[in-house]
C-alpha cells in the first residue's frame, strides 16, 4: 500500500556558488559599511559648512565648494545603493514577487540584485522535506473509470498515480493563471513555483520576450503578463505542460490556454506519443481544514452534472428574473472553482468572456435588454409543462460576463441625459453643439464639445472653459424618464472605443465629418464590438448599421438594425443616393437641429452607419472619399478597415489591444469582440429564439415537516431559524445557503468558490466563509450540523433544512394524485409565493442563476400551478378564487402572458365589465412601459378584442 514518506533533499551547491556568495557578501559589507566610514574619515559629513553657507548662491564658486558638491553626490549615490539593497532584500526574503523599482536606479538596482541574490543563496534552507509516493510494490495501473452512480470525488484511498516517465524531445510551457481576487501572478511567482527560485524570473522573461501570445499581444515588460498566456519554460521546470519539441508555437497556443495548470495535483503532463500523466502536487495542497474535502480527482474523471460549476447568471429578461444581478463596470476572471475539472469548461474560457464581454459595460447593458425582449417572446409561446430553453456552455458563459459587467445605470444616464440636453436646447431655440467624444464614469458623464460654450443648460454644467459639459451621476439618477418619453436621441452615433481605467470613452461617428480608418491588430474584432453596441444601445432611436465582409450572424441580435453585404460595391450606390438626398436637405447643424425639434424615431434624421472589414479598392476608396468629403455633419458614419486615403480620423490598434485616435489624442484599452466571444453571443441569442421549450423537472424530493432552518426564495430572500448574522457578512452567507439548499446533491467547496466568487477568491477566504456559515446554521434537533461535508467531500445541508420551493413542489405533486383536495393543495402552494424569485438580492450576486435550472423551473412551475388552479376554480364556479390564484402566480411569473390571458378569462367570468376593463388597461400600460418593450402577444390582444371589443378606443389616448 503506498504511503507518503518525508525524504531529505539536499540542494546541490558548487564550490563556485559558495565562493560567489562569500564574495558578494564581502562586497556588500564594503559598500554598505566601508564607503560611509571612508567618506566620514576622509571627506566629512554629507553637508559641509561650504554647502550650509547662505551666500553660496551669490558668491564666486571656489574649489572647496566644488569638492563639497562632489562629496554630497557620492553620499547620495551610496544612499541610493542602500535603498536598492533593502528593496532587494525585502523581495528576496519575503518572496513578494518582483522587487519594486527604485526611481533613477537602473544600473545600481541591477548590481544590488546580483549581490543580494548571491548572498541569499548562502542562507537558503539546507534541507527540505517533500512528500513522495513510495509504492510497496510495482506501480499500479491507472484507476478504472468511476462506475455509474458513484461520485467521482470519492476516489479510492488506495488509488495510485503512475510515476512520471522520462520525456525526450519535449519542451515545457506554463499557462498564466487567472487572478485570485486582486492578486495576479508575476514572473517571480511563476519562477518560484516552477523553478524553485523566484530570482530566476529573468530566464523565463528571456525565453518569452517578444513571442506572440494567444490574445495576439507580446511580452515586452517583465512585470506585465496576462492570464491565459503560454510561457516557454526552462528544461528543469516542474508543474508545467510538456509538449513535443517539434510542435509549432501556434499549435501550442491553440492547445494550452484552455487547460491551465493549477499546481494542486490536478495538472497533467502531455507526453509525446504517450498518455496524459498527472503532475506531482505541492505539499501545501495536501493540507485540509476541517470542512475541506479530499482534493478533486484528476481530469480523466469529471464529476457528475450535479457538481458542475454554473457558468452564467440570468438576464433580466429571463423567466422570473427579479432584481438585476449585474454589477456595473465590474469584471474579472473566474476563480479556481470555475476552472475546476468538474466545471466542464476551462478557466481560460471564463476569463476570456469576462475580459471582453464584461469589460464592454455599455454594450453588455444593451445586449441584455435585447436578450430580455427575446425572452419575453419565448414566454409568449411557452406551453404548459415546459420551460423556455436556457443557454449552455459558451453561451451561458457569455451571459455570465454580460450580467457581471453590464452598466445599466450608466447606459440609462447616457440615454436620458442626452435626450434631456436636446429637449432643453430645443426649448431655448439653441443650436446643439458638436459632441465629438464623451466619457462615462461612475461619478459623471462628460461631453467634449466644439466649439467651447460656457452656457450649458441645467443640470449640465460647463467645465474647462466650456470645452466640457458635465452631468454629475447623482443628477443623472434623478432624471425623470417618463417625462422625457418621446424626446428624440440627438447623438445616436456615440459608440464606445474602450476604457481608460476610470470609465468608458465614446466618440461620435458623425462628428468625424468624413471617413474613419481602423488599422492594426484585431480590426475585425473591434468592428464587431462597434456593431454590437450600435445595434443594441438605448441612446438612439431608428438606425441602420451595414456590415461589410463580416457579421452576418449578428442579424440574430438586432435584425431590425443590422444588415450585411459581402463587398463595398453592393452598398456604395445606396450610400451615394442617401448622401445626395442629405445634401438637398442641408448639413451640419441642421441634422442636430432637425433631431431635437422632431420626435423620437423620425426617419428623416435616422442615421446609417457603415462598418467595413474589407479594405476598399482604389476606385472604392475614391468613391468613399467623395461620399464623405462634405466637411460637415451628416446622419451617417463610415468606419473602414485598412489604410484608407483621405481618412479624417485614424484609429490604430496595437498588439496589446491599445487603441489610439491620432486626431483626438485618445489612447484606451480597445473594446473588442474576438471570434470565440462573438460566436458565444450569437449562440446566446439563437437559443433565445427557440420556441419549442424544454420539459420541466417536476420531481419532488423529501420534505421535512418540522424544519430547523427554512430557506424562503419564492419572493424576498429569508432564512428562518438561525440567529441574525452581522450585516456585512450576511449577503454572502445567505447566498451560500440558498445555493446549497437548491442543490441538495451537494457541491464541492472548490466548485462552490467558483459559484459565489465568479471573479476569483483565495482558498483561505472561501474556507473561512464556509466555516462561518457552518457555525451560523448550527445543529438540528438531533444535534447534527445543518451544514456538513459528506464522505465524498461535498458540502450538503442537513435533513432539517427546507426551502419553500421544496414544499411548493410537494404540494403540487400531491395535487396531481388527490383530485378531491386538488384545489386546496394548489391554493396552499400558491400561498407560498410572495413575489419575484429571490427578489431583493444584492447587485452583483446570484450570478449562477443563468447556468442553473432553478429560475427556469420555478417560473414555469408557479405559472403552471396558477393556470391549473384557475381552471379548477372556474370549473367549480368560483371565478373570484380563480382570479386570486392567477394573481398569486403573476407575483413571480409576471412576464408569462398565458397567466394574463387566464386573468382576463377569469375576470370576464365574474361578470364585472369595469373590472375586466381595468385588467385590460393595466395589461396595456404594462406592455407599453415594459423595460424590454415588445408590446403584447398577438394571442393576448386577440383575446381582449374578443372579451372587450371597445378597449382599443378607450386606450388610444394613453398610447
Amino acid at each position: 500500500m503506498p504511503t507518503r514518506q518525508p525524504m531529505r533533499i539536499r540542494p546541490r551547491r558548487t564550490t563556485g556558488d559558495l565562493l560567489a556568495g562569500l564574495g558578494a557578501l564581502a562586497v556588500l559589507v564594503a559598500l554598505l559599511g566601508g564607503v560611509p566610514y571612508a567618506l566620514l574619515r576622509l571627506a566629512g559629513p554629507p553637508l559641509t559648512p561650504e554647502l550650509l553657507d547662505l551666500d553660496l548662491l551669490t558668491s564666486r564658486v571656489g574649489t572647496g565648494t566644488i569638492v563639497a558638491i562632489l562629496v554630497l553626490l557620492v553620499w547620495l549615490a551610496w544612499l541610493q545603493l542602500v535603498v536598492c539593497v533593502l528593496v532587494e532584500l525585502y523581495a528576496g526574503i519575503r518572496r513578494v514577487g518582483m522587487p519594486a523599482r527604485v526611481p533613477l536606479a537602473g544600473g545600481t538596482q541591477a548590481l544590488a540584485n546580483r549581490l543580494v541574490s548571491a548572498v541569499l543563496l548562502l542562507f537558503t534552507v539546507s534541507a527540505v522535506a517533500v512528500p513522495l509516493l513510495r509504492p510497496a510494490g510495482p506501480p499500479a495501473d491507472r484507476p478504472a473509470a468511476v462506475a455509474a452512480g458513484t461520485s467521482p470525488l470519492a476516489a479510492p484511498a488506495t488509488a495510485e498515480r503512475a510515476p512520471l516517465v522520462p520525456v525526450g524531445k519535449a519542451k515545457k510551457v506554463y499557462v498564466v493563471q487567472p487572478p485570485h481576487g486582486r492578486h495576479h501572478e508575476s514572473l517571480w511567482e511563476i519562477a518560484e513555483k516552477c523553478l524553485g527560485d523566484g530570482r530566476r524570473y529573468p530566464e523565463v522573461y528571456r525565453l518569452n520576450q517578444h513571442k506572440e501570445q494567444p490574445d495576439g499581444s507580446r511580452l515586452r515588460i517583465a512585470d506585465l503578463i496576462r492570464p491565459g498566456w503560454v510561457l516557454d519554460m526552462p528544461d528543469d521546470a516542474r508543474n508545467v505542460h510538456i509538449v513535443p519539441a517539434a510542435q509549432p508555437r501556434p499549435a501550442t497556443l491553440d492547445d494550452h490556454p484552455g487547460r491551465p495548470a493549477e499546481l494542486d495535483g490536478r495538472t497533467r503532463y502531455v507526453v509525446p506519443g504517450g498518455a496524459d500523466l498527472p503532475a506531482e502536487a505541492p505539499a501545501e495542497s495536501r493540507e485540509r481544514p476541517a470542512v475541506r474535502p479530499d482534493p478533486v480527482p484528476e481530469r480523466a474523471d469529471p464529476p457528475a452534472e450535479a457538481d458542475r460549476a454554473p457558468a452564467a447568471p440570468e438576464a433580466e429578461g429571463s423567466p422570473g428574473a427579479g432584481d438585476s444581478t449585474g454589477s456595473p463596470g465590474s469584471a474579472g476572471p473566474a476563480s479556481a472553482g470555475s476552472a475546476d475539472p468538474g466545471s466542464g469548461e476551462s478557466g481560460d474560457s471564463g476569463l476570456g468572456m469576462l475580459d471582453y464581454l464584461a469589460g464592454a459595460s455599455l454594450a453588455a447593458a444593451g445586449l441584455l435588454a435585447a436578450l430580455g425582449r427575446r425572452r419575453r417572446e419565448q414566454l409568449w409561446h411557452r406551453a404548459f409543462g415546459r420551460r423556455i430553453v436556457r443557454p449552455r456552455e459558451d453561451a451561458a458563459q457569455a451571459e455570465l460576463a454580460l450580467r457581471l459587467g453590464a452598466d445599466a445605470p450608466g447606459s440609462r444616464m447616457l440615454d436620458i441625459g442626452l435626450r434631456l440636453l436636446g429637449r432643453s436646447l430645443a426649448a431655448a431655440g439653441r443650436v446643439p453643439p458638436t459632441v465629438y467624444a464623451a466619457h462615462l464614469s461612475p461619478r459623471h458623464l462628460d461631453l467634449w464639445i466644439h466649439p467651447p460654450n460656457p452656457d450649458a443648460p441645467a443640470p449640465w454644467a460647463a467645465h474647462d472653459g466650456g470645452q466640457v459639459w458635465r452631468l454629475p451621476a447623482h443628477e443623472g439618477r434623478m432624471l425623470d424618464e417618463a417625462a422625457l418619453a418621446g424626446a428624440p436621441a440627438p447623438y445616436p452615433g456615440l459608440v464606445s472605443l474602450g476604457g481608460d481605467g476610470e470609465g468608458r470613452v465614446l466618440v461620435d461617428l458623425e462628428a468625424a465629418h468624413g471617413l474613419i480608418a481602423v488599422k492594426g491588430a484585431q480590426t475585425t474584432a473591434a468592428l464587431a464590438a462597434l456593431a454590437v453596441e450600435l445595434a443594441t444601445n438605448r441612446w438612439s432611436d431608428r438606425m441602420r448599421v451595414t456590415l461589410v465582409g463580416f457579421g452576418e450572424e449578428l442579424t440574430v441580435i438586432a435584425p431590425e438594425r443590422i444588415r450585411c453585404a459581402s463587398g463595398l460595391e453592393e452598398v456604395l450606390p445606396e450610400l451615394e443616393a442617401e448622401a445626395r438626398a442629405a445634401a438637398d436637405r442641408g448639413h451640419g447643424a441642421e441634422v442636430l437641429t432637425g433631431r431635437i425639434h422632431g420626435r423620437a424615431g423620425d426617419p428623416v434624421w435616422s442615421p446609417h452607419y457603415l462598418l467595413s472589414a474589407v479594405p476598399p479598392s482604389a476606385e472604392e476608396a475614391r468613391r468613399l472619399a467623395v461620399l464623405a468629403r462634405t466637411g460637415a455633419r451628416t446622419a451617417a458614419g463610415y468606419v473602414i478597415a485598412g489604410n484608407v486615403p483621405h481618412a479624417t480620423w485614424n484609429w490604430e490598434i496595437d498588439g496589446d489591444g491599445r487603441l489610439r485616435v491620432d486626431a483626438l489624442g485618445f489612447e484606451v484599452a480597445a473594446q473588442l469582440l474576438p471570434r470565440r466571444q462573438y460566436r458565444a453571443l450569437v449562440e446566446l441569442f439563437s437559443t433565445a429564439r427557440r420556441l419549442e421549450g424544454e420539459p420541466v423537472d417536476d420531481e419532488a424530493g423529501p420534505v421535512t415537516p418540522n424544519p430547523s432552518v427554512e430557506v424562503r426564495i419564492l419572493g424576498p430572500i429569508e432564512i428562518a431559524g438561525p440567529p441574525p448574522m452581522e450585516e456585512g457578512r450576511a449577503g454572502l452567507a445567505v447566498e451560500m445557503v440558498v445555493y446549497l439548499a437548491t442543490h441538495p446533491s451537494g457541491v464541492h467547496p472548490v466548485v462552490l468558490g467558483g459559484v459565489l466568487w465568479p471573479r476569483g477568491v483565495q482558498a483561505v477566504v472561501r474556507d473561512a466563509t464556509i466555516a462561518r456559515v457552518v457555525a451560523w446554521l448550527g445543529a438540528d434537533s438531533e444535534g447534527r450540523p445543518n451544514l456538513y461535508a459528506d464522505e465524498s467531500g461535498r458540502l450538503r445541508l442537513g435533513p432539517e433544512v427546507r426551502t419553500d420551493w421544496m414544499l411548493f413542489r410537494e404540494l403540487v405533486r400531491r395535487s396531481h394524485a388527490d383530485a378531491a383536495a386538488r384545489a386546496v393543495l394548489l391554493e396552499q402552494a400558491l400561498g407560498l409565493v410572495r413575489g419575484p424569485l429571490l427578489s431583493g438580492r444584492p447587485r452583483g450576486r446570484y450570478a449562477w442563476l443563468a447556468a442553473d435550472d432553478l429560475e427556469y423551473d420555478v417560473a414555469a412551475g408557479v405559472a403552471d400551478a396558477a393556470h391549473r388552479s384557475c381552471e379548477v376554480w372556474l370549473a367549480a364556479g368560483e371565478p373570484g378564487r380563480a382570479v386570486a390564484a392567477v394573481r398569486a402566480g403573476l407575483l413571480l411569473a409576471a412576464d408569462d402572458e398565458g397567466l394574463w390571458r387566464d386573468l382576463l378569462r377569469a375576470t370576464h367570468r365574474t361578470g364585472d365589465p369595469a373590472r375586466l376593463r381595468a385588467v385590460a388597461e393595466a395589461l396595456h400600460r404594462r406592455a407599453e412601459s415594459h423595460p424590454y418593450g415588445g408590446g403584447m402577444a398577438p394571442e393576448t390582444e386577440a383575446l381582449i378584442d374578443e372579451l372587450l371589443p371597445a378597449w382599443r378606443m378607450s386606450s388610444a389616448p394613453s398610447a
